[in-house]
């Protein structure tokens, strides 16, 4: 460790690789340590099953009943915090940018789906996202589709550098709000459109301009438009293979990776900037830090929780089509009466995620309340009978030094939602920190992530 690096990354979740990767491809010298001995940190897959009873503290009993129950526990892959990526998002285009696309293998989600409130009585619907699906969706009556059919076609031909196509509507100062009710969109039509189509968390963004509400219908559109069934990708064998895709990368281009070693703290000058890394006796030097919460507590400030429900099952969930082996479905937070949303993810055997026959299950939310697992009951009730149940509820972290003063640059915790466009907002929040400038996609050249 007596060599300096331009860069030290703490924790190999997600993030961290994908920005060591980055950095690595990009010319910089990088050294990627984590205190654990695997892959993934928050974000790992465990394999086989009985990991996950280790992870939580559970005892598995009688090996023979426990295969029984669940098969061959090495076809297990569990994700601590499953999410899946958009077809045509900022994952798979840092994906293909960074060539990662050939150490993984993707495939479809089978359906995306909403959650709706019937005078008491809750279904589950599929999520409209063209003319042709809001015409035919049973979530709104007859008048209510023409006009969302028409609020669609609109944002789908909107263009930027097209002003034929505005409509009147001025993104910059029209609110989401406003823009809603041109088009004479109800209260339902607005809860699907900007929670399961717009994949916002909360009601927050209705009141800022609708731009952005824009882009990310039409991100979901294209995204679905890829591969038919639904605008969500998966990569087989579960999550944890993404972390190790892109410390593959690093690795490729240059970057030095140590696992199972231990943090002791960091050294700075008298500037208060960061200027190496302790471990067992030694100093790393460097010019920067990127880590998670985990390393740098006193620079961050809580902002939350969230509670997430791991369900083991031998069934699908009901009433998700006619191939119900995978999907997402979203509960707008309106129509349980929450200020946030619950989400809900179900992935079976053809994913390599689960032995055949059983279904791994995830719910999750921002807690809200002092009884954070019964915030769960509207997601749990979707899911029918359990196997078993894994709880767990995890505070969510922000950096305060936003600047980078110190130079160590700090991702947020992983949010509640079941998709990684917050994820990636993140990562490129840190590279713009890190290099002075936003990661360029158009600069590269696209081509499409293979998928079965």
């Amino acid at each position: 460790m007596d060599e300096k690096y331009d860069c030290i990354v703490l924790g190999t979740g997600l993030k961290e690789c994908i920005l060591s990767g980055m950095l690595s491809r990009s010319g910089k010298k990088v050294l990627h340590m984590d205190r654990n001995n695997y892959y993934g940190g928050e974000s790992a897959s465990l394999t086989p099953l009985e990991e996950l009873w280790k992870h939580f503290g559970k005892e598995t009993g009688d090996a023979d009943d426990f295969q029984k129950t669940y098969g061959r526990t090495r076809d297990w892959n569990v994700d601590l915090i499953p999410k899946f990526l958009m077809a045509n998002g900022q994952l798979v285009k840092l994906l293909i940018y960074t060539d990662v696309t050939k150490y993984l293998e993707f495939k479809v989600i089978n359906g995306s789906f909403v959650y709706k409130n019937n005078n008491g009585s809750g279904k589950i619907h599929k999520v409209p996202a063209d003319e042709k699906e809001a015409l035919a969706s049973s979530l709104m009556g007859l008048f209510e589709k023409r006009r969302f059919r028409k609020f669609l076609m609109f944002v789908q031909n909107y263009k930027a550098d097209n002003p034929s196509t505005y409509q009147g509507v001025d993104v910059k100062t029209m609110t989401c709000a406003q823009l809603y009710d041109k088009f004479g969109v109800d209260k339902n039509t607005e809860d699907f459109t900007g929670h399961a189509l717009a994949l916002y968390r909360d009601d927050e963004y209705k009141k800022e301009p609708c731009e952005d509400l824009i882009q990310r219908i039409q991100l979901y559109h294209d995204s679905l438009s890829r591969y038919g069934d639904s605008p969500y990708l998966y990569p087989l064998y579960g999550l944890g293979e993404l972390p190790q895709g892109f410390a593959r990368l690093s690795a490729v281009y240059g970057g030095t990776y140590m696992l199972h070693k231990p943090f002791d703290g960091f050294e700075f000058d008298e500037a208060g900037k960061v200027t190496g890394v302790k471990s067992e006796g030694e100093t790393a030097r460097c010019d920067m830090v990127i880590c998670d919460p985990s390393y740098a507590p006193d620079k961050c400030k809580k902002v939350g929780q969230v509670v997430r429900a791991i369900c083991l099952l031998n069934h699908p969930i009901a009433n998700t089509g006619n191939n119900p082996d995978s999907c997402q479905i979203i509960i707008p937070q309106n129509q349980v009466g929450r200020k946030s949303d619950i989400y809900v993810c179900c992935m079976s055997n053809s994913l390599q995620v689960a032995s055949k026959g059983h279904y791994v299950a995830l719910v999750a939310t921002t807690v809200e309340t002092a009884n954070p697992e019964a915030e769960l009951k509207p997601g749990l009730d979707l899911l029918g009978s359990c196997l078993e149940k894994f709880v767990s509820i995890s505070d969510m972290y922000e950096p305060i030094d936003t600047d980078s003063d110190s130079k160590i640059f700090i991702s947020t915790s992983y949010d509640a939602t079941t998709h990684f466009e917050s994820t990636c907002q993140d990562v490129n929040n840190i590279y713009k920190r890190v290099t002075g400038e936003d990661f360029d996609y158009s600069a590269h050249k696209q081509k499409a992530v293979e998928a079965n």
